[in-house]
């Protein structure tokens, strides 16, 4: 802070500057607090300001009245039940006092986004009515559920009974801009005094309130305490001293004033005067003390000059203070203790300034960036709003049905699903041993190495099957014998195969429901996410959205699935235009069973041939060798061992091993066509139908009723904007107002 000099009054100046240049500086500052806070930006920003405070019967109502000119009222005690804002101006115009109801929360005493300042009447240009005015603002300010102009009118109750009030303190606050000739230049709050115990018109409740009101003032670095005490009660024991030590602990924001001085009980009076020489409880600003009317001259009508000239009488003639030197007699009286209020207001509205507007310029950059980050706000035209959101809702369906490269797209996330499918249909294959039931049970390892190795040459992903699932060759064999009717010797009904057939398509109903319901889940799913996605911003719209899109899904399912079962039902019987692969299936699989037959059960050629093929040379060995060279050499070039095996003595088990293969055969035909036919028409029944003709659109369409005449009115409630974003954005859009406002009086005010 600069140097100061002190005035033969004992205040402070800015060296080089008269005391013309110095009220012109304190008003300069006052001006642009004043101005900001107008504005409600005070709800944001820390702005400087006085507060007063002290202890109920402290004295600081007589306080207010002397610094301010005007008489507050006291009969009922609503002065002390809410804030008391004072903005006072000194003006060459004839004095004048606006009064207005400053509300920072509504009726439920929730914080408003834009504090309101509403007058409260006309403006005031005599003294004596100011009371009265101010009587009724409070009554107004402890009832914010009742319009305040009611409280203007000639049935107001003059007396206030509290009893019929809805609340016994509010941080709402009376505001008094006052201006004349005799007015100085000074603002400050007067708060609720704290109250010390319970009384018949207070509770537990309102000590907590009025506590964590004066709280909220004087907890802020920028507020500057006025600390009004008693002098006719303990020091100790005024709980305004406690208050104010707990948030400026070394008192360098605090600014102490004794009231009552003529009540100090004798021989006490060294006691106070300590805190006048600012020994006992020292503070940055010092101790003051001012001398008030007592009840006898209020009753008697004494005037504001009256009372200041009695004050400055009684300070120069009465013991101890005209005995006190010039330092501390110059904190005696009101005008010594206003005089410096101003002076310490001006200097730390001049050091906060800058900071203030730093905080302005943050605090509108990141209001700007929380309503950017709000959805946008509905359109004027709902209709055209709502076909927009339609139309690139479907759009963006029909890319993402289309494929996306992203790793939990849809289609990525359904092929899990298709893949397991096809495992199931794959591991449905028939468990056809070459053999009868005694032999397995002695060679049952090497059957198990031999299917494995044969399967293996087949590409399958699947481990042998277990015996549960074993179908032997006397089994089939027996089957075949009983199924013929007039056939002739060594042939056999085809139904047979058949009825194999069927048995293994029959295992393919659960596969494909499973499937169906995953990829059913999958996409409903998906489509719920897309439309959340796409009308998050309006709950109403999406609900109605996604329910449509469901019952679409849905429809399309039954319709799916109806198609599933026509698949399994053509599987049913069996048939095949896929002769050549049929065949060489059928052929590949006979050759390894007539191989693979015990060998003391296969005719002898087939044994040697066998025995050769196993062999890694010999006689035998090259023997088969020449055979296949030779067959390759007639245009047989893909013959096998097990081909040349089939040549020789028929065994007896043949026919069974004719129909081993066929339904072998066939199952290498069928699961691989049904493997691709299921998931190929779910993808096209079900997934692909969402976007094929504009189907979904049309349904949105219907569903959302906004083609008929009150398609407008109903695409508007579709649209319209959840209440806490309204609110939100509207908190938001007030703040900025406030914030823009500040900054702009700052500009044209400041230096």
């Amino acid at each position: 802070m600069p140097h100061r000099d002190k005035s033969s009054d004992g205040v402070n100046r800015l060296p080089g500057l008269s005391d013309s240049q110095v009220a012109s500086r304190r008003r300069q500052m006052l001006d642009v607090v004043n101005a900001l806070h107008l504005t409600g930006v005070q709800v944001d920003v820390d702005i400087p300001l006085i507060a007063v405070i002290g202890s109920q019967s402290a004295g600081k109502s007589s306080l207010i009245e002397a610094i301010s000119g005007i008489t507050l009222p006291r009969a009922s005690g609503t002065c002390t039940r809410c804030p008391t804002e004072c903005r006072l101006a000194n003006s060459t115009e004839p004095w004048k006092c606006t009064v207005s109801l400053h509300f920072i929360t509504d009726s439920d005493g929730q914080a408003l986004g834009h504090p309101r300042n509403d007058q409260f009447g006309d403006v005031v240009y005599d003294k004596g009515q100011v009371e009265d005015r101010i009587r009724r603002a409070q009554k107004a300010i402890l009832n914010p559920g009742t319009d305040a102009q009611k409280f203007l009118g000639d049935d107001f109750d003059n007396a206030g009974d509290t009893s019929r009030q809805e609340l016994t303190f509010s941080t709402n606050n009376v505001s008094l801009q006052i201006s004349g000739p005799e007015v100085e230049d000074l603002s400050f709050v007067d708060l609720p005094g704290l109250i010390a115990s319970v009384g018949s018109n207070e509770n537990e409740n309102d000590i907590e309130l009025v506590k964590s009101l004066v709280t909220t003032y004087i907890e802020r670095d920028s507020c500057i305490i006025l600390l009004t005490v008693a002098c006719e009660t303990d020091f100790q024991n005024q709980g305004a001293h406690r208050v104010t030590k707990q948030h400026d602990p070394d008192g360098w924001r605090t600014i102490g004033v004794l009231t009552k001085p003529d009540r100090i009980p004798s021989g006490e009076e060294d006691d106070w005067l300590k805190y006048i020489r600012n020994q006992a409880e020292p503070l940055q600003h010092g101790w003051f003390s001012v001398k008030q009317p007592d009840s006898r001259a209020i009753a008697g009508g004494i005037t504001w000059e009256d009372a200041r000239e009695k004050e400055r009488e009684y300070f120069s003639t009465v013991s101890p203070w005209n005995a006190l030197d010039l330092e501390y007699k110059n904190r005696l009286g009101t005008h010594k203790l206003v005089d410096r209020l101003s002076d310490v207001l001006s200097d730390r509205i001049s050091q906060r300034l800058p900071m203030i507007q730093d905080e302005l310029q943050k605090l509108l950059a990141d209001t700007h960036t929380k309503l950017l980050q709000l959805p946008k706000p509905p359109s004027a035209d709902p209709l055209s709003e709502v076909l927009f959101m339609l139309s690139t809702f479907t759009k963006a369906l029909g890319k993402y049905i289309e494929g996306t490269p992203s790793a939990d797209g849809l289609l990525q996330s359904i092929r899990p699903a298709c893949d397991t499918f096809c495992q199931a249909i794959r591991a449905t294959e028939p468990d056809f041993r070459p053999y009868d039931r005694a032999f397995a049970s002695s060679h049952e390892d090497d059957h198990k190495f031999v299917v494995a190795e044969f399967i293996s040459n087949e590409g399958s992903p699947f481990s042998p099957p277990d015996n549960s699932r074993a179908i032997f060759l006397d089994d089939v064999m027996k089957r075949a014998n009983e199924a013929r009717t007039r056939e002739l010797p060594a042939h056999y009904p085809f139904v047979v195969t058949q009825q194999y057939i069927v048995s293994i398509v029959g295992g393919w109903l659960n596969p494909a429901e499973v499937l169906f319901r995953e990829v059913h889940k999958i996409l409903l799913k998906h489509v719920k996410q897309l439309v959340k996605t796409q009308f998050a911003q309006f709950p109403l719209l999406e609900s109605r959205v996604s329910a449509i899109a469901s019952d679409f899904v849905q429809k399309s399912a039954e319709e799916t699935l109806a198609r599933i079962h026509w698949f399994l039902a053509l599987e049913r019987r069996p048939r095949t235009m896929n002769e050549v692969h049929y065949a060489d299936y059928r052929q590949r699989f006979l050759g390894h069973y007539k191989a693979w037959r015990p060998r003391d059960t296969q005719p002898p050629l087939a044994q040697r041939i066998a025995e050769a093929a196993a062999a890694n040379d010999g006689d035998d060995k090259a023997a088969l060798n020449d055979v296949l060279s030779g067959l390759a050499r007639l245009g047989h070039g893909g013959a096998q061992a097990v081909d040349i095996a089939k040549i020789g003595a028929a065994d007896e088990y043949d026919a069974a091993l004719e129909i081993m293969a066929s339904v072998r055969g066939y199952f290498q035909v069928a699961y691989k066509r049904f493997s691709d036919c299921i998931p190929m028409a779910l993808d096209h029944e079900l997934v692909l139908a969402l976007d094929r003709d504009q189907a979904l659109e049309k349904a949105l369409h219907a569903g959302l009723g906004i083609g008929g005449d009150g398609g407008r009115a109903q695409c508007a409630e579709y649209i319209r904007e959840p209440r806490h974003v309204a609110e939100r954005r509207e908190e938001l859009m007030k703040k900025r107002e406030r914030l823009e406002t500040a900054r702009k009086q700052l500009a044209d005010v400041w230096l």
